[in-house]
């Protein structure tokens, strides 16, 4: 009797377990916006390889940029001039720490006035860990538009930013921002992404 109890609570957990890969499968294409939005919000992993393009109160600079989400932690890389060659920057809530090309650390309000001093505006990584998927920030209002065919955002207003996507590709099912610009005040931002691991 113990060993088919057993074998009955494997068989469910195997099953639960199905049940848990089903959920977290990329929607087929062109299925409701709101339900890809839901998803994508909800995805724990991501990573993404490609270029940026800064602009900000008249500076300017081209980087290559590697990103690596788990969860609520998002690891950046930018590589490139920058004056100094580079930053790895490290975001996990309210926690921020940034280290330099020289192996600097600088951790929480440091790193912030650091990367306004570097970049020109703090980076809304919280946020833009959302945007990058082609979604909003759950945490806040924002406005949507949506391509009706294509059930897609072509642009999203959020915490004062503007973001416009104009090309997607096809990521392991999915179909996610490869071109998009943020745009606040005098920083304008050029995100070209090149490869996306789901």
């Amino acid at each position: 009797m113990r060993i088919r109890a057993a074998g009955l609570g494997a068989l469910l957990a195997l099953m639960l377990l199905a049940g848990c890969r089903t959920l977290t499968h990329p929607l087929p294409p062109g299925a409701p916006y709101a339900e890809r939005r839901a998803q994508l919000q909800a995805l724990p992993h991501f990573s993404l390889k490609g270029r940026v393009a800064l602009s900000a109160n008249g500076n300017g600079f081209n980087a290559n940029l590697r990103w690596a989400q788990d969860r609520t932690r998002s690891k950046l890389a930018l590589e490139g001039p920058l004056g100094v060659g580079g930053l790895q920057i490290t975001a996990d809530g309210e926690s921020l720490e940034m280290v330099t090309s020289h192996g600097d650390r600088i951790a929480d309000q440091a790193a912030h006035a650091e990367l306004i001093a570097r970049l020109g505006f703090d980076v809304p990584i919280a946020s833009l860990r959302y945007w990058v998927l082609g979604v909003p920030d759950p945490s806040g209002p924002a406005d949507e538009a949506v391509d009706a065919v294509q059930q897609r955002l072509t642009g999203l207003s959020q915490d004062g930013w503007q973001v416009t996507y104009a090309e997607y590709t096809d990521a392991a099912g999915e179909v996610l921002p490869s071109r998009l610009t943020l745009e606040r005040e005098s920083v304008r931002v050029r995100l070209f992404v090149e490869d996306w691991q789901l």
